[in-house]
């Protein structure tokens, strides 16, 4: 079994976001980037598919060479090939475009992603790659089973969850509670320096979005504390000035 997992770095969840270039560029000064964290997962579970049932995973990311320590823990988690499109990406249809043409010809069983990036949210990847690679999607993935040529999953749906099966191959996205992400150790770590990371050059630089503008959410208000025994102050506040009742 071939698995193919699209990971993408994402700036750590406790880093202070600010914008340049009067607020059309986020400012990647001093940031750490991680493994985006539901890409982590649909790496774990891809590595404990191929441990039951044979086969090999390869990592693809679509960025320049700021992103290959992101690349190299994917390497050291476990997987075993990576694959580096040489450029920046612009917006999720650049990227799936991307992500298409690099493995053209290639034969992957799974293609597996995170249900979004934690930076953009965007959560387009999976569906545009299932597309462009005219193959089943299944969303948001809670757990993955293959027997034989079909792929068994639950996914989350609105007020709770189904079961659905497809034919291999299969694009899918992981949703939180699908495994446990794995710690790479001190072996995997020495290992992924010496495992191969392809970098291919991008076969388009268009984009089909732009970003005009970004801004911070607004300052959170100070506490406002009201008598326990005045109930109709804190009513009449929620009221006139929160609009909630």
């Amino acid at each position: 079994m071939n698995i193919l997992v699209c990971v993408s770095a994402v700036p750590d969840t406790t880093t202070k976001i600010t914008f340049v270039d009067n607020n059309t560029k986020f400012n990647t000064e001093g940031v750490q980037f991680i493994i985006n964290p539901y890409d982590e997962l649909a790496l774990t579970r891809a590595l404990e598919l191929t441990e039951a049932n044979g086969g090999e995973v390869t990592v693809i990311t679509v960025g320049d060479a700021s992103t290959e320590p992101v690349i190299r823990k994917a390497l050291a988690i476990g997987a075993q090939k990576a694959i580096r499109v040489n450029t920046v990406p612009l917006d999720g249809m650049h990227v799936a475009k991307l992500i298409a043409n690099a493995i053209e010809g290639d034969s992957y069983d799974l293609i597996l992603t995170g249900r979004e990036s934690i930076d953009y949210n965007g959560g387009q990847v999976a569906g545009i790659l299932s597309e462009l690679l005219n193959t089943a999607l299944i969303n948001v993935v809670t757990s993955i089973d293959v027997a034989g040529n079909t792929v068994t999953a639950v996914r989350d749906i609105d007020g709770g969850r189904e079961t659905v099966s497809a034919d291999l191959p299969c694009v899918l996205s992981a949703q939180k509670d699908l495994c446990t992400p794995r710690i790479p150790n001190m072996r995997g770590i020495m290992q992924s320096r010496t495992k191969p990371l392809n970098v291919v050059e991008p076969t388009s630089e268009y984009a089909d979005t732009s970003y005009d503008s970004y801004e911070l959410p607004p300052a959170k208000e100070g506490v406002r504390l009201i008598d326990a025994a005045n109930a109709g102050e804190l009513i009449d506040l929620l009221r006139s000035e929160k609009k909630l009742i």
